[in-house]
């Protein structure tokens, strides 16, 4: 007997890396927490990767993105907007917000161009601006009936493995140290998920990843945009 979710094929192109909004060429500041030697093998990137995962995604990003997700699944475009704004607002540097508008616009060009949307979520994906990326990716999912803990963990996943990318394009870690990496922090996502559900505080303080995007801004030699 074989069993397969509906969305299962949506869900998997919705986290490959081949999603074309570019991901791949930002770091989050990590390039700069290489260059300055906090960063410099499993242990050091297990670390600040899973600080920036538990203190910042977990407390902020992931239960607005939540919430984004439900808003578009009632038709509850304030709240969408007033979501969005906030997201936005929330980009401490200009590298973070570039990185953040930049991925929005090419998946809202996707959205447009591949996915069948309701007039009125049309009209509201069109007419925000500027647009954060978890805004799009929400909508997405939401209009390829992926359920939001499966398309949050999708999320998440994207950026632990974009973080583990950068890692291994920049040296400190080989593959194989990815991978553990991976295994690692990527066994805690289930629970972020649940957590993100129920979080009824944001929080996004998070200093010393806006003080690594604020210097890798000025950064002499540099492979990512962020």
């Amino acid at each position: 007997m074989t069993w397969q979710h509906p969305s299962l094929p949506r869900l998997l192109q919705l986290a490959s890396p081949m999603l074309p909004v570019g991901a791949y060429s930002y770091s989050q500041g990590l390039e700069w927490a290489i260059e300055d030697g906090r960063v410099h093998d499993l242990v050091s990137a297990a670390v600040w990767i899973g600080d920036v995962l538990q203190h910042g995604l977990a407390r902020f990003e992931a239960p607005l993105w939540w919430q984004l997700y439900h808003a578009w699944a009632r038709a509850d475009f304030a709240v969408v907007a007033a979501d969005n704004a906030l997201f936005v607002a929330s980009r401490e540097t200009a590298e973070l917000r570039a990185e953040s508008l930049q991925m929005g616009t090419s998946l809202r060009r996707l959205l447009l161009d591949v996915v069948e949307l309701a007039e009125a979520a049309r009209t509201c994906l069109c007419d925000l601006d500027p647009l954060g990326f978890p805004t799009a990716y929400t909508l997405a999912a939401h209009a390829w009936s992926i359920p939001a803990p499966d398309a949050l963990q999708a999320y998440l996943w994207g950026w632990l493995e974009n973080q583990a990318s950068v890692l291994m394009k920049a040296v400190p870690l080989g593959q194989t140290d990815g991978q553990r990496l991976l295994s690692r922090l990527g066994a805690g996502l289930p629970g972020l998920v649940q957590a993100a559900a129920h979080c009824e505080t944001l929080s996004n303080f998070l200093p010393g990843l806006a003080i690594a995007s604020c210097r890798h801004e000025t950064q002499y030699s540099r492979l990512f945009r962020s």
